[in-house]
């Protein structure tokens, strides 16, 4: 069964998150990803932590199905085998900082000379031009340019994501402009150059709060992890201690809440709750109603009134309720992916495809195929021990 990107070869000079995560999705779809490490350490996101069998936990994550080459840059010899490579590659992805690659004459200009079908995909905290351009960024640091900690958090302190989103954001647009770029190619036989902007990415997820913020108007408020502006719509303590999560989205939905799960029909034509406006508006009031009917019931109870009513509503589950989660283990979406550390579990890529197989191979040591891609490209066994010796891979 073939994949998609069966035949597409993958250069990347990456580190951290958003670089990885995008290559790490072309590989799924069956590209030959070689990353570029540096000799010893490798990618310093395989130092961040230790938590799956010694492994970092981010580093599992995003790098498995790819081939690492160790080389160091600074080296004419590693810089020449980096360009032989690129000179029959289809894309280069790189996230190192602003303007390293340019320096090297990795640029998409110099590149195109000699591999005018080159895909080249530059991912930075700003972008390759602009006055921000050479500043450096780290995912936190973008969810505050981003405008993100403003409206996320309590009343009374600002709150990061508890995962990289910006990184995600940005690895995500990198991940479909290639393959945009791709298609692009199949029809103009050229390559494009890409630049993302991890800002950019993380702005455009910003529209719902930057919209309804329009012509200076108040912002979301911060409300925890309750929905700003829908209402009841967020996490509701029940009697035993348990939280749930439930969601109204429309009347509908409100006057089915208040018959069956809060047991008060009269409520949902009282005035200050008639519509969403207005029950947002009167939410600490309306709170009280609604946990004082869920004191005397548990947290399964409520769950079941809410399910008996169709009014949307999950559990508050932890890392260990996901790893273990019931719809997951029922679709399959389990797979093994073998590491330097034995086999780990890996959850398949979203979206089941019934024409192939997402490419799920093994996460790789340190320089582990440096020999192998060197040979490939033709060099013996005496100059590739020569660049061992000088440190160059």
């Amino acid at each position: 069964m073939t994949r998609p990107l069966d035949g597409i070869t993958v250069i990347s000079l990456e580190h951290a998150i958003a670089a990885p995560f995008c290559t790490r999705q072309l590989a799924d779809l069956g590209a030959r990803v070689i990353k570029v490490e540096r000799p010893g350490a490798g990618d310093f996101a395989r130092g961040y932590d230790q938590r799956v069998k010694g492994l970092a936990s981010h580093f599992v994550w995003v790098n498995r199905s790819k081939e690492s080459l160790t080389l160091d840059l600074k080296q004419d010899s590693a810089l020449s085998a980096l360009k032989q490579l690129l000179a029959t590659a289809d894309v280069l992805v790189q996230n190192l900082a602003p303007g390293a690659a340019a320096r090297m004459g990795l640029s998409a200009g110099e590149l195109h000379k000699s591999n005018p079908g080159l895909i080249v995909c530059d991912i930075s905290g700003y972008g390759d031009d602009g006055p921000y351009r050479d500043k450096k960024a780290y995912d936190l640091l973008i969810q505050s340019e981003a405008g993100f900690l403003s409206v996320t958090g309590s009343p009374d302190e600002p709150a990061k994501a508890g995962n990289s989103i910006a990184d995600i954001a940005a690895g995500m647009y990198a991940y479909s402009s290639v393959l945009a770029a791709l298609m692009q190619r199949q029809k103009t036989g050229t390559g494009s150059h890409i630049d993302v902007s991890m800002l950019e990415a993380l702005g455009e997820w910003m529209g719902y709060p930057m919209y309804y913020a329009y012509d200076s108007a108040s912002p979301p408020p911060r409300s925890g992890a309750a929905h700003a502006t829908i209402y009841p719509y967020g996490p509701f303590q029940a009697g035993d201690g348990h939280t749930v999560m439930l969601g109204l989205q429309n009347e509908r939905e409100w006057v089915a809440f208040c018959k069956v799960v809060l047991e008060q029909p009269e409520l949902a034509i009282q005035p200050e709750y008639a519509s969403n406006f207005k029950r947002n508006e009167n939410r600490q009031q309306l709170a009280a109603i609604i946990l004082e009917t869920f004191k005397p019931l548990t947290a399964a109870q409520v769950l079941a009134r809410l399910d008996t009513a169709q009014i949307a509503n999950a559990q508050v589950n932890t890392m260990q309720d996901l790893w273990a989660h019931p719809q997951l283990q029922a679709r399959q979406r389990w797979a093994t992916v073998a590491s330097p550390a034995g086999e780990l579990p890996a959850l398949l890529p979203p979206g089941r495809n019934d024409s192939f197989d997402y490419r799920m191979d093994a996460i790789p040591a340190v320089g582990e195929h440096t020999q192998a891609i060197l040979t490939e490209l033709g060099l013996d066994a005496s100059a590739i021990a020569s660049m061992r010796d000088t440190g160059a891979i």
